[in-house]
């Protein structure tokens, strides 16, 4: 039996006296995406946090690609989000003084790879999303181009988990619906994990699973 991209297991945190999860698990294979929803406040960004070893649960376990998470330093868990895990957030978090091709690239310099190399593989990544005009400065870019060169920025360095934060949040409906195709695809196209955040059920529904976060638990639907 293969290792599962990400192994989630009875993880509990609490802020004072207030338990934001209670004993949260979830286990997600390559190909596969999960969708996360709940209220505000419900810990969705906590759960995400600890995923992205950001944060430290009181207890319980985190293993991405078979690595623990779990009492790295700061240093090492950085290392860790390099190699194993891309992110997408609400507004793409590009720097506009970037063109798309030297955001998505970034991360791969940072952990070593050759520019030459980097650059093939940042515009085979923005072709393959969509992006046409990869030397265009960042800032002059639509929402839904935005995301993604966030996509593929999250996927440079070939990650075993993708962690995607309201991705079409920001977004227009007929925007947010191309947005949504392109980041379910992922999974399958690249072979890893995709966890998304998300208020909205029909972006929610693209998924093979949707936990619903409240009062601390996970529950499936």
């Amino acid at each position: 039996m293969t290792e599962p991209m990400l192994d989630v297991r009875e993880i509990t945190f609490r802020f004072g006296e207030r338990t934001i999860l209670d004993q949260i698990s979830v286990s997600v294979e390559a190909g596969e995406a999960v969708a996360i929803m709940g209220p505000s406040g419900a810990g969705k960004s906590t759960l995400l946090n600890i995923l992205l070893g950001l944060m430290a649960p009181l207890s319980g376990a985190v293993h991405i690609a078979g690595q623990s998470m779990d009492g790295r330093r700061r240093r090492d868990a950085a290392r860790m989000r390099q190699r194993h895990i891309g992110s997408v957030f609400q507004h793409g978090e590009l720097l506009p003084a970037l063109t798309p091709l030297e955001n998505v690239i970034v991360p791969a310099l940072l952990a070593g790879v050759p520019a030459a190399e980097a650059s093939a593989r940042g515009r085979e990544l923005l072709e393959a999303v969509g992006v046409g005009d990869v030397d265009l400065s960042s800032d002059r870019l639509s929402g839904g181009e935005r995301q993604r060169t966030a996509l593929a920025r999250a996927l440079i360095n070939r990650p075993s988990l993708i962690v995607a934060d309201e991705p079409t949040g920001s977004l227009d409906v007929e925007a947010r619906e191309e947005i949504a195709d392109v980041i379910f695809s992922a999974p399958q196209q690249w072979q890893c994990a995709l966890v998304v955040v998300t208020h909205e059920p029909l972006v929610a529904a693209r998924a093979q699973r949707t936990g619903m976060l409240r009062a601390g638990g996970l529950t499936w639907q």
